[in-house]
């Protein structure tokens, strides 16, 4: 079993150690104090932009408070006016980010040897750590570690944790599914932004005896399809989170003796009259495990689609390609260069069905990049083998 990474501090003149826990892979801080509630915000500020995390002992409101005045003092920053060009704007939006995510995330949270936070008027945080980050580990602690402090986590990251435990408890409604719930994991894409679900539900279906789901997730799609009366649907994905969820989530529908979880990359063997993918749009490079279902560099999840698509279809039949045409609007892939993928790959374009986005960011004037969402169209590209 691979372990966390180990990270050390000096607390009260003793060499202390504890096991690291960052999802989006940052490296364990190189400086560690310990902060508590008499921690002003402005040398806690002045300490985390310096490099230096913060190892929080005071009460845990506090902890969230001191988390609220730093992202006021990094969002008060003087900012220049966003670049005329979109590309430019957009690299620079996702750098800003990044140096935002990376400062917050310097406050840090102990967790003990049971995934409990042992500090004042902290929440029962277990079941969440748990379904985030897997049962508690009964290998030895590292040298120096204790139990009350056996991981560290950022504040930031354990907010989305137990964030990510109330999606999966509540769900997310689904209209296409009649108003019925998709429970998202932690780590895995939520169906909120619903567009790509009502083409898939609303798109004419070349046939009901079989499809592919490529890169399920949720397994909302899976869903969607089998309520349509696609008797066999075999949906594939290689995140294990995401196929766990998939398997809950069909089983949770009442699907789920027409719909196969399988872990592949991209297609399972054989072929299919319908073959459905929404891959990610963006290509560029994930800074968390769920940003993967929106930013994959170099496209390699669309290409190996359309690659692939034709060896497994059957004569006559379709492969739905769902997909936000927002890295058009960002400079980041030319509408050509997609059109030259689908002839590349020997398909041709049946339909195309689109839909304006619905969510907030659309209608949000301050965003650095409300032109290119506000221009914003997902698309259901029906394809099929070129003759």
């Amino acid at each position: 079993m691979n372990h966390p990474p180990v990270v050390e501090w000096t607390e009260d003149d003793q060499a202390r150690t504890a096991r690291w826990r960052s999802e989006n892979g940052a490296r364990p801080p190189l400086r560690i104090v310990v902060a508590d509630d008499r921690t002003r915000a402005d040398d806690a500020y002045r300490l985390v932009c310096e490099g230096t995390a913060l190892l929080w002992r005071g009460d845990f409101h506090n902890a969230r408070q001191l988390l609220t005045a730093l992202a006021r003092r990094v969002d008060r920053r003087p900012r220049k006016a966003p670049p005329a060009d979109v590309t430019q704007a957009f690299h620079l939006h996702r750098a800003a980010q990044n140096q935002r995510a990376r400062i917050l995330g310097m406050l840090l949270i102990p967790l003990d040897a049971q995934l409990a936070v042992p500090l004042h008027r902290a929440p029962d945080v277990r079941e969440a750590c748990t379904r985030a980050y897997g049962a508690p580990e009964e290998a030895e602690l590292p040298a120096g570690a204790s139990e009350d402090t056996a991981s560290l986590v950022s504040l930031k990251e354990l907010l989305g944790v137990i964030g990510a435990n109330e999606w999966r408890r509540k769900g997310v409604e689904i209209p296409a599914l009649g108003g019925d719930r998709i429970h998202p994991h932690y780590g895995v894409f939520s169906p909120a932004r619903g567009e790509y679900v009502d083409l898939v539900a609303e798109a004419p279906l070349p046939g009901r005896d079989l499809a592919f789901d490529i890169g399920t997730g949720t397994g909302v799609l899976s869903a969607v399809l089998a309520r349509r009366g696609v008797r066999r649907v075999v949906a594939t994905d290689q995140d294990p989170r995401a196929l766990a969820c998939a398997r809950e989530n069909t089983a949770r529908l009442g699907v789920a003796d027409r719909v196969e979880i399988v872990e592949a990359d991209l297609f399972p063997a054989g072929r299919a009259p319908l073959v459905v993918c929404n891959p990610p749009w963006v290509p560029a490079k994930p800074t968390s495990p769920v940003e993967h279902a929106v930013y994959d560099p170099g496209s390699r999840m669309l290409h190996g689609f359309l690659a692939g698509l034709t060896d497994h279809l059957t004569p006559g039949g379709e492969g739905w390609l769902i997909l936000s045409d927002l890295a058009e609007h960002l400079g980041l892939r030319p509408r050509d260069a997609l059109l030259a993928a689908f002839a590349e790959s020997g398909l041709t374009v049946l339909d195309r069905l689109d839909i304006a986005p619905r969510h907030p960011r659309a209608r949000d004037t301050s965003d650095p990049l409300h032109v290119a969402r506000a221009a914003e169209v997902t698309s259901l590209w029906r394809l099929g083998a070129a003759e």
